[in-house]
């Protein structure tokens, strides 16, 4: 997954996306809300938004963002331990509230809790007509068989399961799964959904002609 991480402690937010790096996620991390507006625009599976930073408030700028119909799943990072708080920043947009200090390993199960939610299935294990998809191992099968797939391949299958029923224009799912190396690869994503088609079906990837890709919604 591409994440979007907000958080100004140079020792936690360093840990994070080494952590979440280290699990196979892209991370972008910004230490406050001015540098978060260079990522203005990009596409994220998730937001990670510390609520007191330097120069303002994350659980402000998510609220902000759910004004705005943006509909990424965000969970709100925070000290502040209070009932109150928690119905605050859940009812402000959060999709889920981790108080500090949390195990990182807390932290990406409740992420991938939040982006199953969002893909419409409560279960790890996704059906998509013959194809089986668990966002969890990070596996695939075709008819049982488990099926191998590249770390591009697997997170264009991410990006798709989790925005199902959906079409991705192109250029989203190139800043999804390439980020910033996006520019210098025109034709990646062409080649890549060329490999998943090969190994889990043609039919699994719909190209909506001028418009980008989409996978059905579960079966």
């Amino acid at each position: 997954m591409r994440l979007l991480l907000i958080e100004d402690d140079e020792l936690l937010g360093e840990g994070l996306r080494d952590f979440l790096s280290g699990e196979g996620h892209r991370v972008d991390w910004c230490r406050s809300l001015h540098e978060a507006t260079a990522y203005r625009g990009e596409p994220y599976d998730a937001l990670l938004v510390d609520w007191q930073l330097p120069d303002g408030s994350g659980l402000a700028w998510l609220r902000a963002r759910r004004s705005a119909r943006d509909s990424t799943p965000a969970l709100m990072l925070t000290a502040r331990d209070l009932l109150s708080d928690r119905v605050q920043g859940l009812d402000s947009g959060a999709d889920d509230y981790l108080v500090k200090p949390f195990a990182p390993e807390e932290l990406s199960a409740r992420l991938r809790a939040v982006c199953r939610r969002s893909a419409g299935g409560a279960a790890s294990r996704l059906s998509f007509g013959r194809v089986e998809v668990d966002l969890t191992a990070r596996s695939a099968w075709l008819a049982g068989q488990r099926i191998e797939l590249t770390g591009r391949e697997w997170s264009i299958l991410e990006a798709l399961v989790l925005r199902a029923g959906r079409i991705v224009p192109k250029a989203d799912l190139e800043r999804l799964v390439l980020g910033f190396e996006a520019e210098l690869a025109s034709n990646a994503i062409e080649v890549h959904v060329s490999g998943l088609r090969r190994k889990l079906g043609f039919d699994l990837v719909e190209t909506v002609r001028g418009l980008g890709y989409r996978i059905a919604a579960q079966a």
